[in-house]
């Protein structure tokens, strides 16, 4: 189930597989009214049922008075990601996360890699979030389009794409570089490590180079997603 009136908008206006979409009986107001005259179109099925119903459905009060039961975009593989990045004739751009947890965070770095031209996301199956309604609601659909690939070890995939000509690049805190003087036009992995502990050890030590983001004030660090964006643009600003 996902949730909220833009994400079911969205979800409906990219041609996106819903089964069916269930109102509360009290819903209304022009987005509704846009996404029940594109489900009417579609043919999808449509429900009303009390708000406190959607409630206990979406496990949260949170849902605008509106679910949809769709299929979620399947999981991608790695060669996924670089037949995506050869049908755009550019050198593979890769966003590495390690252990991100916070599915808004994840939702928030998919939006801004779908904005930025990352190829596609890897991120671990254990101790990590994956694709949830509440990432494809933080993405604002981007979720759907951005290639995601969990992997069960990162280290060894991160070893795979060195094998495959990829610079790998992670932000450390205590890095020497900063991240604008990083090459990110040829092959190129971004590594960013989870909201609390930042890499491990193993990914670490996986990097070509480690990078950081200066900061002038008395704060020590960035949000993930905010510390994605920054990155995400500083590849794309050079490769433009």
């Amino acid at each position: 189930m996902i949730y909220g009136r833009q994400p079911v908008l969205e979800w409906l206006e990219f041609g996106l597989p819903i089964k069916q979409i269930i109102l509360s009986h009290d819903a209304g107001g022009k987005p509704i009214h846009d996404i029940l005259h594109i489900a009417e179109k579609q043919k999808i099925e449509i429900k009303r049922m009390h708000a406190a119903k959607l409630d206990q459905i979406a496990g949260t009060e949170k849902h605008q008075n509106i679910l949809a039961q769709v299929k979620l975009p399947p999981y991608a593989e790695i060669d996924d990601i670089f037949s995506a990045a050869e049908k755009k004739q550019e050198p593979p751009l890769i966003a590495i996360l390690d252990g991100v947890q916070d599915p808004h965070n994840l939702g928030a770095i998919l939006r801004t890699a779908d904005a930025a031209g990352i190829h596609g996301v890897i991120l671990p199956k254990d101790k990590a979030v994956g694709i949830t309604p509440t990432v494809i609601k933080s993405s604002a659909g981007a979720a759907a389009f951005v290639p995601v690939v969990p992997v069960t070890n990162l280290a060894r995939a991160i070893a795979e794409l060195k094998n495959r000509g990829l610079w790998i690049s992670g932000a450390a805190d205590a890095a020497e570089k900063s991240y604008i003087d990083i090459d990110f036009k040829g092959p190129s992995g971004i590594i960013l490590g989870s909201e609390g502990k930042g890499m491990r050890r193993l990914v670490r030590e996986s990097c070509d180079f480690l990078l950081r983001i200066p900061m002038e004030g008395r704060v020590s660090s960035l949000n993930v997603s905010v510390a994605a964006g920054l990155l995400f643009y500083e590849a794309r600003r050079q490769r433009t």
